[in-house]
């Protein structure tokens, strides 16, 4: 399952975004915004995907705003998250693989559409490597959450 979730400035990116998920025959749900509306505030999507995806096995989320990073910021507060701020598709490949990046987070004013589009495919068909790594440095991170 993949969960969106916008603020106003994410929220066209976020439309057609389900458009492309439908027709890559991807299940989705759309947290918010379901309609577009210049006072909404991000971090309150951000915390409705990242409870899903935590609470949810095999589960992604695809946030999207302005720049990326207050709804990032945003969904890390909550444990087992580890959302990040994308750019560029090989990037977003990477942070699967290495860090098992479970939340993508698409600056909507720094991607084109295209690039947004590929970003997701990246993001969407990575595998985490699993490498004892990449292992230890995770559960770093849980000790992390565990002592905040």
């Amino acid at each position: 399952m993949i969960y969106l979730g916008a603020d106003h400035r994410g929220f066209k990116l976020k439309e057609k975004a389900k458009q492309w998920l439908a027709e890559l025959g991807y299940e989705f749900e759309d947290c918010g915004a379901a309609e577009y509306n210049t006072a909404d505030d991000n971090p309150l999507f951000a915390e409705v995907v990242a409870r899903k995806v935590v609470a949810t096995t095999y589960s992604r989320g695809i946030l999207f705003c302005g720049s990326g990073v207050e709804i990032a910021i945003a969904a890390n507060k909550i444990d087992g998250v580890r959302a990040g701020t994308i750019t560029d598709p090989q990037q977003a490949a990477a942070a699967v693989h290495d860090e098992d990046l479970n939340i993508l987070a698409l600056p909507t004013d720094f991607v084109s559409v295209d690039q947004a589009k590929e970003i997701i495919k990246f993001f969407l068909e990575a595998k985490f490597g699993g490498d004892e790594r990449y292992l230890r440095r995770l559960e770093e991170i849980k000790e992390l959450e565990k002592n905040n």
